[in-house]
């Protein structure tokens, strides 16, 4: 594991259905990150806003808005994070894409599906769940309602991770779950967690209070952006995750459980 990894939240305003603005607002709003950060954190579905419009908005695997992932990543020299809506053999998904400077691409399609705003009416639900290292820091990256359902966060038998992620599109009408459930996963995993989240009015002039924020392990917040578009970016320090995981070995007494489909 690294001794450190900086991380930088992208809070957009995401405009309704308008890739082209979308990327061009994520561009200016990162312009400055060169060289500056290794994880750059997009909201879900970024590009689009939270549409249950698939059939219109969908993108095909490595779609426009992929390959532009892929330019953000190596001008910046940083991964890149967010999700897209994606048909894939005839399905739609609400797919996070986690894109390198290499060009690398590997995915995670939302296994939760928000049922109460018609998301599982119109998107398949993911199957396997995503770790990835990068530079020396093992990353769980999910996705939104992902975060109310603690098991699907835990990883046991060799897929721990130092960093639990989320992006979203959380409504501002439940913001309190939000604050409130991403400090639980911190403390819960003793790991690091990052919640991205989009602001502003959807186009279904639904608000969004932002409210993105790092927790360290003990959920105090590291870095916390308000209700305004922005970007923060913030170095974690995992030598002291390390030495607190050998402290406080918590995790040594959790329940062991296997997944079902």
């Amino acid at each position: 594991m690294n001794a450190t990894l900086r991380i930088s939240l992208v809070q957009a305003a995401t405009r309704w259905e308008d890739p082209a603005a979308n990327h061009a607002d994520i561009d200016q709003l990162t312009a400055n990150l060169a060289g500056e950060t290794d994880l750059v954190v997009l909201p879900e579905m970024f590009a689009t806003g939270f549409s249950m419009q698939p059939e219109r908005l969908a993108e095909p695997p490595l779609g426009p808005t992929v390959q532009w992932m892929q330019q953000l990543a190596k001008r910046l020299d940083a991964a890149v994070v967010g999700s897209v809506i994606t048909v894939d053999a005839g399905k739609h998904y609400n797919r996070l894409h986690w894109v390198q400077p290499d060009g690398q691409v590997a995915t995670y399609d939302k296994r939760h599906l928000f049922r109460m705003g018609g998301e599982d009416r119109h998107y398949a639900a993911g199957q396997q769940a995503l770790v990835v290292d990068w530079r020396g820091v093992r990353i769980a990256p999910l996705v939104c309602y992902d975060l109310r359902f603690p098991v699907w966060s835990r990883r046991r038998d060799g897929q721990d991770y130092g960093v639990l992620l989320y992006i979203a599109s959380w409504p501002a009408a439940r913001r309190h779950a939000w604050r409130s459930l991403l400090v639980a996963r911190a403390i819960e995993n003793q790991s690091f967690v990052v919640g991205v989240n989009r602001t502003g009015a959807d186009g279904n002039d639904v608000p969004h209070a932002g409210d993105s924020v790092v927790h360290d392990f003990l959920g105090e917040p590291l870095v916390e952006l308000g209700s305004a578009a922005g970007i923060a970016t913030t170095q974690l320090d995992l030598a002291a995750l390390a030495a607190f995981r050998t402290r406080f070995p918590a995790q040594l007494d959790a329940d062991r459980f296997t997944l079902q489909p």
